[in-house]
């Protein structure tokens, strides 16, 4: 190797070097750490994770079964099992009933959040995906992958009250609770709004230059929307009209964002490896805080309102994982490592 071809060499490594120092520094500067780590082990991949902070339980979901978790001694306390291709899990505490969504089959198990049993199946769209309960009309939505779609359901009755039509591929959704549903559409580059009760689209807003949108989360005080994409852009947009307010970037791989008000933090968990903090200065000032350093892999998360740490699912990858769009695609993983990361200050 020539001299000059050293020197390179030296000068990449150190950058390299300083890059890595920066995102430590950084995750020390905001404070955020890995606080602990629960080796929930356990077979099936995963998606969507739900906390229940009041009952200090969290949900997994786990390809076939969701497993709850007690977060506090860290232990698996029961499942609830046959939700096929399971994605995600919403509960409705004050009606003691969870829901999932049931990707294979097309149905949504509806369980007691005390005993965990199976109280009824509804049948829904093609490929349910996220599902969220919206407490300001008493409905459970599912949207719905490969139907191109939402379905709305009663929560206290399980009675199906309607459909949504999307045209496109949604992705995660939130609700302002005061009558308004947001759902990104991953293959259309935007957000749909549309009405809880009579079920009408509203809007459809673009977020670019943010492209493939998966994680959406909400400030429902000063109506700010957050949705991550997969080119490393969290696109910040205001509730009511759609602006796009803001573009930090984040990182690789993203799937999941939420909002912490009592922090005035949104969150985005990236499948290289690292917990993007964007804070809310003013309603239309953000700044990227810290890329706390986590696992690879952990891009799904949820956020404990009691004590304000964010929870993490992981696995350790095989030697050569499959790479997928943004970095954080379908990989494979050393069975038996599955472990949830528990992230705070």
């Amino acid at each position: 190797m020539s001299t000059l071809g050293r020197r390179f060499g030296v000068l990449v490594g150190f950058l390299f070097l300083l890059v890595g120092w920066n995102v430590t520094v950084q995750g020390e500067e905001s404070g955020y750490h890995v606080l602990k780590t629960f080796a929930v082990g356990g077979e099936g991949g995963w998606d969507y994770l739900t906390m229940d902070s009041a009952a200090r339980r969290l949900y997994i979901s786990r390809a076939t079964r969701v497993q709850v978790l007690d977060v506090e001694k860290g232990t698996v306390v029961g499942e609830i099992p046959n939700t096929s291709g399971v994605h995600g899990i919403a509960i409705a505490p004050k009606l003691d009933r969870g829901y999932t969504s049931n990707g294979r089959d097309g149905t949504v198990t509806v369980f007691d959040l005390k005993t965990l049993k199976e109280l009824e199946r509804i049948k829904v769209g093609q490929g349910p995906d996220a599902i969220l309960f919206d407490p300001a009309s008493g409905r459970v939505f599912t949207f719905n992958g490969r139907g191109q779609d939402a379905t709305a359901i009663d929560a206290a009755t399980g009675k199906v009250a309607g459909t949504v039509k999307l045209g496109g591929k949604p992705e995660a959704g939130v609700s302002d609770e005061q009558g308004t549903i947001y759902v990104n559409i991953e293959n259309k580059n935007e957000i749909i709004a549309f009405d809880a009760k009579d079920l009408t689209v509203k809007h459809h807003w673009p977020v670019a230059p943010g492209t493939e949108p998966a994680g959406l989360a909400i400030d429902r005080s000063s109506r700010r929307l957050f949705a991550t994409c997969h080119n490393q852009k969290m696109v910040i947009l205001d509730a009511d009209s759609g602006k796009v307010i803001d573009t930090p970037t984040i990182g690789k791989g993203t799937d999941a964002c939420v909002f912490d008000p009592a922090s005035s933090l949104a969150f985005s968990s990236n499948g290289d490896g690292t917990l993007t903090l964007v804070h809310e200065d003013a309603p239309d000032k953000f700044s990227v805080v810290a890329n706390v350093p986590t696992r690879a892999g952990a891009r799904t998360m949820a956020l404990d309102s009691e004590t304000h740490n964010i929870l993490l699912a992981t696995a350790k990858a095989q030697a050569t994982p499959a790479t997928g769009k943004g970095g954080g695609g379908r990989r494979s993983f050393v069975p038996g490592s599955f472990v949830i990361l528990v992230v705070g200050k």
